[in-house]
């Protein structure tokens, strides 16, 4: 029996796969209870062209006195954030890697704010 975070990484592996065989630059996603975590990944895998997450301290800033990471509000932040730096790193154009996870709430809304600052996917 596969653990619930084995059955996760088996789920990204195939996506990983074929994101390869594109030869784009990849968005990954990670997502703890109380972070979220994005970063944008050269097309051949070897270099983090952009990163960003709810632990870096203006990030925190913008969320407010609470600094919560593990919510919607924090995604969409992150995701405005990531869309910033990967366009400012020459990066138009990228594949959606969910890594696993549901495209579901904090992953969805990520993904929503990333197209809405005028990221491709």
């Amino acid at each position: 029996m596969l653990s619930k975070k084995q059955q996760r990484i088996r789920r990204s592996r195939q996506t990983r796969i074929r994101i390869a065989t594109q030869g784009v630059a990849r968005l990954t996603v990670n997502r703890t209870n109380l972070h979220i975590y994005a970063s944008v990944i050269s097309g051949d895998g070897t270099k983090v062209l952009a990163a960003a997450s709810t632990a870096e301290a203006d990030v925190r800033k913008a969320l407010g006195a609470t600094g919560k990471g593990g919510n919607q509000a924090a995604a969409e932040v992150v995701g405005k954030r990531i869309a910033e730096k990967a366009k400012a790193a020459g990066v138009e154009k990228v594949a959606f890697d969910r890594a696993g996870f549901a495209y579901h709430g904090r992953v969805k809304t990520l993904a929503d704010a990333a197209r809405a600052a005028g990221l491709q996917f």
